[in-house]
């Protein structure tokens, strides 16, 4: 069905002189169009957002958290249209658009749940003087969001800053902007005021740039490439406001001779072929000890070579890429490969019913050089990395190797080696003996060095759309 994908801004639809295609990467062909919003949108959806603000941030708590758990429920009763438009617009197979679904849906239901019992502390100085805190909101945030997990990163970035009483404008990515627009009409309908959440969809490097700019932004949330990643930092310390970045990633398995090898082989494929690899936390390298390594990657070679490919409709393994240009990006590292042997895949598949799809089949790369390209850069699809170790502090060293920090795992029968080697990855979550490529609504997420910097998901993401407010009282 041909759509058309107009701006949400003051609870009502917007549209603008300029539009793009949004295209279906499972075929190539146009899903509709879609507004391009530019800077008259975003200044429109900021003063939305700063109208609402105050008496929003009035709102009680109770009946904030309230509007969010009923948003939660809609969610949960839409999920099926909202799984259906995600699979069209990334590609992914229909049943990761439901699961997809169902955390959005979380999100919602955790911070309405979490900010009941969000206080500031009380500090004991001496008699006489009474001192507390308070968290306070800092009135608009700006979320760019990805186009790897639309639904899930909308609710992470915009849960948590509305529970604290800020109003959000979001960037949803250029190629999967239907989602976010619809979010926003089940928050209306489900009584959470016009003007608290707010979409304007469009190019990142025009509306997104916008946004981070906008001087009535107060705080920004971004997810998306290190590259990118640095812009908005730089916007936004022009303006002296703080900002949460989630961004690149290159995460290790490191794998002991006494693991659970199918345990192991079971989450290292799930992980990197989870959404095509489109992951910041995929697992893309496989660092695995010289006495497993013949037992290991047979195991991997295996699940790789039965994957089933195919549009997300059918619910396959492993969908599309989400553009051609991704497809193109991923090629690229196995065209320039200088290292390594490829066990499987490599190119695109060459079923013909496939072929104007953004298809990549699942590849296993051994033997790479730790200092090359494939092992030190982000792919961004379905492409595993395996390198050896002997010594536990060589594994340490080559997760620690990259410029990225994300995530990591751990997996060995000896729990006391395998905490040692966990707690020297420098990374901002670390697993042991399991993985979740984006862990739980639960946990605390956000990497190290190239992987950016602050926290999303858990009851710590509240602390970053709010600040600290002192309060010092002689009695």
């Amino acid at each position: 069905m041909h759509t058309h994908t107009p701006a949400y801004i003051g609870g009502k639809h917007l549209d603008g002189a300029e539009t793009y295609d949004n295209i279906d990467p499972a075929d190539g062909r146009s899903l509709g169009t879609v507004i391009r919003s530019g800077r008259r949108e975003i200044d429109l959806a900021v003063e939305a957002a700063r109208a609402a603000q105050p008496g929003w941030y009035a709102t009680p708590v109770a009946d904030r958290a309230v509007a969010l758990t009923r948003l939660a429920d809609a969610i949960t009763a839409e999920s099926e249209t909202l799984a259906r438009l995600e699979s069209e617009d990334t590609g992914k197979p229909i049943g990761q658009a439901r699961a997809d679904a169902a955390v959005c849906a979380r999100y919602f239901q955790f911070y309405g749940h979490a900010i009941d019992t969000y206080y500031g502390d009380t500090i004991p100085v001496r008699p006489g003087i009474q001192a507390y805190t308070t968290r306070e909101p800092f009135g608009v945030t700006g979320h760019i969001v990805a186009w790897n997990y639309p639904m899930q990163l909308f609710a992470r970035g915009v849960a948590p800053a509305i529970a604290t009483g800020n109003c959000a404008v979001v960037k949803p990515a250029d190629e999967t902007p239907r989602t976010a627009v619809r979010l926003a009409e089940l928050a209306t309908a489900s009584g959470i005021p016009d003007g608290v959440i707010n979409i304007v969809p469009g190019i990142g490097a025009e509306a997104g740039a916008a946004l981070t700019a906008h001087p009535d932004v107060r705080q920004v949330g971004f997810v998306g490439s290190t590259a990118v990643g640095a812009q908005v930092a730089h916007a936004a310390a022009e303006r002296v406001v703080p900002a949460t970045l989630e961004l690149g990633g290159k995460s290790a398995h490191v794998v002991f001779p006494d693991a659970d090898l199918d345990a192991a082989a079971e989450a290292v494929t799930k992980g990197i072929l989870q959404n095509a690899g489109q992951t910041c936390s995929a697992g893309s390298r496989l660092i695995v000890h010289r006495d497993a390594h013949d037992a290991l990657v047979p195991r991997l070679t295996a699940a790789f070579s039965a994957v089933r490919i195919g549009p997300g409709a059918d619910d396959p393994d492993l969908g599309p890429l989400v553009s051609r240009k991704q497809q193109a990006r991923v090629a690229g590292f196995l065209d320039g490969l200088t290292s390594g042997e490829v066990l499987v895949g490599g190119a695109a598949p060459d079923d013909p019913e496939l072929g104007e799809g953004a298809y990549f089949t699942p590849t296993l790369v051994d033997g790479v050089d730790p200092g090359s390209r494939l092992a030190q850069e982000e792919v961004f699809g379905p492409v595993l990395a395996v390198m050896s170790f002997d010594r536990p502090e060589e594994a340490v060293r080559l997760a620690n190797s990259t410029p990225y920090a994300l995530m990591g795992a751990v997996w060995a029968s000896d729990i006391s080696r395998a905490l040692t080697t966990a707690r020297g990855i420098e990374a901002g979550q670390v697993y042991v003996n399991a993985f979740g490529a984006g862990g739980g609504v639960e946990f605390p997420f956000g990497g190290f060095r190239g992987s950016g910097y602050g926290r999303e998901k858990g009851v710590e993401a509240l602390d970053a759309y709010t600040q600290s407010k002192t309060f010092i009282i002689k009695l």
